[in-house]
């Protein structure tokens, strides 16, 4: 008997689908988000997706963030709490982020961000690598 997963994935790669949910505030994923794309839209402001923290994320929970807002009206921060997220970001130059390499708590998609940036991020032995691309050097940063 396979499992849930395999039987979404198994077959024709013909309609296959992503899910994909729309974020518009403040957010707590769960370790059951894994796989999702999550479109993200600030026009009512500043706002958080706390993410699970480095006691409750399971290994391989992978999540996808794309700005679905053209220059966002407030900041978007992806909190890791406890975890740490090891962070790569490129701009659309191939530009390094300043935070290449670095190990940080929070990533923020600024309001300079483009229509299409977008963040990825996994859980792996405690805590959260992920990658990002930006069309404007600086839109998505770290603390």
């Amino acid at each position: 008997m396979r499992a849930d997963y395999l039987n979404e994935s198994s077959g024709s790669t013909f309609g296959l689908k992503k899910k994909v949910e729309k974020i518009v505030a403040a957010r707590t994923l769960t370790n059951d988000d894994s796989g999702k794309v999550f479109l993200l839209d600030s026009a009512g402001g500043a706002y958080s997706i706390t993410l699970p923290t480095a006691s409750s994320g399971e290994d391989g929970v992978y999540y996808k963030f794309i700005v679905e807002e053209e220059t966002p009206t407030g900041a978007i921060t992806l909190a890791a709490g406890s975890a740490i997220i090891s962070f790569v970001g490129l701009d659309v130059t191939g530009t390094a982020a300043s935070t290449v390499g670095t190990q940080v708590s929070n990533v923020i998609i600024g309001t300079s961000a483009q229509k299409a940036d977008y963040v990825e991020l996994m859980f792996v032995g405690g805590e959260y690598v992920g990658s990002a691309l930006s069309g404007i050097n600086g839109s998505i940063t770290t603390s």
